[in-house]
């Protein structure tokens, strides 16, 4: 629960502090304000271009694709409410993972949260679209420009299956079970796949570690993954590495491999430490950019008992960006944890 309240206390400052996506205006309508235990959550998101040119947007950050990441910020009686879908590890976008909203163009979707959100106790919710989008700037040549695609809260009272106070446990793996590594839908190569990207990533994180707590926070591997050393959002990657290094170590961690879709792999971070491999990760080198070594550390570093990572932006130049222009995401950027750790090419 610590790390959740970490992450959620992060998302509250970043909506504060950083201005909304260029331009797009983002409504949230619930279907009714007042629901009973059986009912299903539905909300209609509507996106309109407010501005004179169009704008791109991510494909993935948006209700217009199945869920891949938390696009809501819902609350009920005023605490967070977790967030119980995937998270994925995709590459860096293509000009294909974008569509494009032309001056005055709304586009609405219909989005079911109950599925999402754990939004079965009795409550008053409030029911935020709050998600990252990140686009290259014109302007500014191949920089990637990130900003929140923002709605205003929406109020919906919820008559849950459990009473109003209840206080959900944080889901934990099965507390018998023994630390080390086991399979799902594996076959005999990829087991031995899979085992040498576990050490991969478990040496990673150690020496991603030693080097934060060796006192270079202020050399260049640190600053170009999580930007200028200052010593709050230090002390937070520091942990983070710390909680990633003990997962690898003294977690039973369970690797699956029956995905069959483009990107690399995925987590339900509220379901540790379950890691799905999909076909992307097979054809990764097992260190360097973009490794299976490092795909597995970007993983467990999104678990909320872990570090509770997003996915703000994928790919180096992504995230040397955010790096440089909004440290305070970059810090809980998966691949910018992934890329600290892989260390490719090699940074004092």
């Amino acid at each position: 629960m610590r790390h959740l309240a970490i992450h959620t206390a992060c998302t509250l400052l970043l909506a504060a502090a950083l201005p909304a996506y260029a331009n797009i205006a983002v409504s949230v309508t619930p279907e009714q304000s007042s629901l009973g235990k059986g009912d299903e959550v539905n909300v209609t998101v509507t996106l309109t271009n407010t501005g004179s040119t169009p704008q791109r947007l991510l494909k993935w950050r948006t209700p217009f694709v199945p869920a891949e990441h938390a696009l809501f910020q819902i609350t009920r009686d005023g605490q967070p409410v977790r967030y119980l879908g995937r998270h994925v590890k995709r590459a860096a976008p293509l000009e294909a993972d974008y569509i494009v909203l032309a001056p005055g163009e709304s586009r609405s979707a219909r989005v079911e949260l109950s599925s999402l959100y754990e939004m079965g106790v009795t409550g008053a919710y409030s029911v935020r679209y709050l998600t990252s989008n990140a686009a290259p700037s014109a302007k500014a040549g191949s920089q990637i420009v990130v900003g929140d695609l923002a709605s205003n809260p929406a109020a919906i009272w919820i008559e849950g299956r459990l009473p109003r106070g209840t206080v959900m446990p944080q889901l934990l793996a099965t507390p018998a079970a023994s630390a080390g590594l086991t399979f799902s839908s594996c076959s005999n190569a990829q087991q031995t796949s899979i085992t040498n990207a576990f050490a991969a990533g478990t040496a990673m994180a150690a020496d991603g570690l030693e080097y934060l707590t060796s006192r270079k926070q202020q050399g260049q591997r640190y600053v170009n993954w999580f930007g200028p050393h200052e010593a709050t959002r230090v002390a937070t990657v520091t942990s983070n590495f710390t909680a990633i290094k003990d997962a690898f170590e003294t977690r039973p961690v369970k690797v699956d491999c029956g995905c069959n879709e483009p990107y690399f792999a995925y987590v339900y971070p509220a379901q540790p430490y379950n890691i799905y491999v999909c076909r992307a990760f097979w054809t990764a080198p097992l260190t360097g950019t973009d490794s299976m070594g490092g795909t597995l550390l970007h993983e467990m570093s999104h678990f909320n008992v872990v570090a509770g990572t997003d996915d703000h932006v994928y790919g180096q130049s992504g995230a040397a960006d955010l790096a440089r222009t909004s440290p305070e995401r970059a810090i809980n950027n998966a691949d910018s944890h992934e890329y600290f750790g892989e260390n490719t090419p090699t940074l004092p």
